[in-house]
Formats: C-alpha cells, structure tokens, sequence
C-alpha cells in the first residue's frame, strides 16, 4: 500500500469537530492525498468558506498523518469548487442517520407530473425530509438553522422527536 493510500486510511479516523460521528473522509472534506516525496499534501475543502472548525480540522488532519509515522505533511485549502453535500459518502450518509440527523438525500423529491418542487403536507409547501429515528416522512421543520449553518431543525409529527437535518447544498 502506497503512502498516500495509507493516508486516506488514516483519515477516515479523523472526526470531523462539528459532526463526530463522521470522519473528515466521510463527510468529503478531504479532496485528495498527493505524495510529493519527501512530504505528503493533504488538499481539504471546508463545507464553508467561514467554517469555524477550519482550523482544528487542518490540525487533527496533520496529527494523524504524523501520529501514524507518514509525514511530514502539509495541507492546502482548497475553496474551489465549494464543498457541496453530495461529496458525503454514502457511508457518511448512513452513520448520519444512525447518529439521529437526516443526511441530505432524504428530502423526498415532489411526485411526478406535479407543477410544484415540494411536496404538499397539511396544505402546504414543505421540505419533507424522513425522520432519522423512525423514518416517517411526516416531519415538519421547525427553524432553518440548527446548531450549525449547515443544519436546519425538525420535528417529527409520527415519533414527535426533534431532530437535525444536514441540508442539500
């Protein structure tokens, strides 16, 4: 196994700050792993320009690279193209669920042949987004914004839970 390879390993056990349930890997921050020889360049794009967890993310990165004997290492920040949710790995998007916040692909996408892009719930437009703990669609959102940018929350109308929802971008 190559250097790099083994780089990529090791980052999948780097969690990410915001989200430990996830690793950096998962949640597709880390866009590659070049080995230039003599030192190891670990690209990584943050989910936002103004991430605060920029830093420690950069940080923890390279710990574990050098914990594991591969550096040295240095990382780049890579703002373009921006982070987008569909880099979350599938993988990502499970322990998401099981961690109790619904991944991005669940917004359940309007009927076919309707003139609206939402589904219609108690009479009006919604984002129906299933429920991480008991997978109703019968949710309701109750703020745009959770306890990140990056999250909105809602609570489900079947198992009345609240709960996060990590939103398409």
């Amino acid at each position: 196994m190559s250097r790099a390879e083994r780089a990529w390993e090791v980052l999948g056990t780097v969690l990410d700050p915001e989200v430990p349930a996830l690793s950096v890997r998962d949640l597709g921050i880390v866009r590659e792993v070049i080995d230039h020889g003599n030192e190891l360049e670990v690209v990584l794009t943050p989910t936002y320009s103004g991430c605060p967890a920029t830093e420690a993310i950069e940080h923890d990165v390279l710990s574990a690279i050098e914990r594991e004997g591969l550096g040295p290492a240095y990382a780049t920040l890579r703002r373009a193209p921006a982070w987008t949710t569909d880099w979350i790995t599938e993988d990502g998007k499970r322990k998401l669920t099981e961690y109790g916040i619904a991944p991005p692909h669940l917004v359940i996408p309007a009927e076919a042949g309707t003139q609206s892009s939402r589904i219609r719930i108690f009479g009006r437009k919604a984002d129906t987004v299933r429920c991480p703990r008991c997978a109703s669609p019968m949710t309701e959102r109750l703020s745009a914004f959770g306890s990140t940018a990056c999250k909105a929350m809602y609570r489900c109308l079947a198992c009345r839970e609240p709960f996060e929802h990590f939103k398409p971008i």
